[in-house]
């Protein structure tokens, strides 16, 4: 019998600071707290959660496919919390060495900065940043060259048998997705001024790039900005990649529970169709793979809906 489970949901920084309740508001708060009750009911003594970052803790001077973190602080990002996760250090370091005897080769950092990615989902899940032992799993979902979701799935799978070896109750927690394209605030490489592609880059140790604070304002005057964007119609569904076929695609199959049928895909072909944003769900393959990997069964869709103001599809799933 498996002693895991898996929750799988959205985050979005208009989460905290949209500029007009999205219409099904009351759902989606519904959806989240049902979701941090399983928590709560199911009281697990480990969380592995699996989350991107926005340039707020990984660069371009330096960017890994896979990285865990035996010590981690959360930035205090627009939609995001500050703060310490308390990290089990030797059980990450545990959790790295076993993935690299199944060969799985993810980095470790002994000081992880997360953000967003990682901060709302926790939070809201599980009540605070250091309610739970949490051991953070960084996958590159922002920035070329793409992880191909065979990785994810296999690196998944390996943290699930390591799971099941650890005698605890282990929550699985995904954060992100589904359909949106913040390339708005997080240009491609180079698309942007020199001074955010510098802090792209560096994260401020370059001379030509924004400081830390000046990163952290940017983000959230434009997000304020493209709030007020939305609700003028200057910024619409389809300019934010808001595509319900995508992401139905992608539950259909994931809820199935043949994830080795993600394998094929290119994440070329998903961005075109839900925006870069729609990377993030490398962290449900991931976190499902792990469920599935430590003896749970596959995930079932809670809730799904289209909810531009807040400028994301939003799914949230469980098992």
């Amino acid at each position: 019998m498996s002693r895991t489970t898996v929750i799988c949901a959205s985050h979005s920084p208009l989460l905290y600071c949209y500029a007009k309740e999205p219409a099904d508001w009351a759902a989606i708060q519904a959806a989240y707290s049902e979701r941090r009750e399983q928590v709560e009911a199911f009281d697990p003594e480990l969380v592995f959660a699996f989350g991107a970052d926005h340039f707020n803790g990984f660069f371009m001077n330096l960017m890994p496919a896979f990285c865990i973190g035996s010590k981690a602080q959360a930035v205090g990002d627009v939609g995001g919390f500050a703060g310490e996760l308390d990290v089990p250090a030797e059980l990450a370091e545990a959790a790295v060495n076993y993935l690299r005897s199944e060969d799985v080769d993810p980095a470790m950092s002994a000081d992880m900065t997360v953000d967003h990615g990682f901060s709302q989902t926790i939070s809201v899940m599980t009540g605070s940043l250091g309610a739970r032992p949490v051991i953070p799993v960084f996958i590159n979902c922002m920035a070329q060259p793409y992880v191909p979701f065979r990785r994810s799935r296999l690196m998944g799978a390996a943290l699930g048998r390591f799971a099941a070896t650890t005698g605890k109750r282990v929550l699985f927690l995904a954060s992100g997705g589904m359909s949106h394209h913040p390339r708005r605030y997080y240009p491609e490489l180079g698309d942007g001024p020199d001074e955010v592609t510098q802090w792209q880059l560096s994260g401020g140790k370059n001379e030509r790039s924004l400081s830390p604070g000046q990163w952290l304002d940017r983000l959230l005057s434009m997000h304020h900005e493209g709030a007020e964007m939305i609700v003028r119609g200057e910024r619409t569904p389809k300019d934010m990649f808001l595509n319900e076929e995508s992401d139905r695609r992608f539950l259909d199959l994931l809820t199935s529970g043949e994830l080795e049928r993600f394998d094929d895909w290119r994440p070329e072909d998903l961005i075109r169709e839900g925006g870069i944003g729609s990377m993030e769900l490398h962290t449900w393959i991931a976190a499902s793979a792990a469920h599935l990997a430590a003896g749970g069964e596959s995930v079932r869709l809670d809730y799904y809906s289209i909810a531009p103001e807040i400028g994301i599809s939003v799914g949230i799933a469980h098992a």
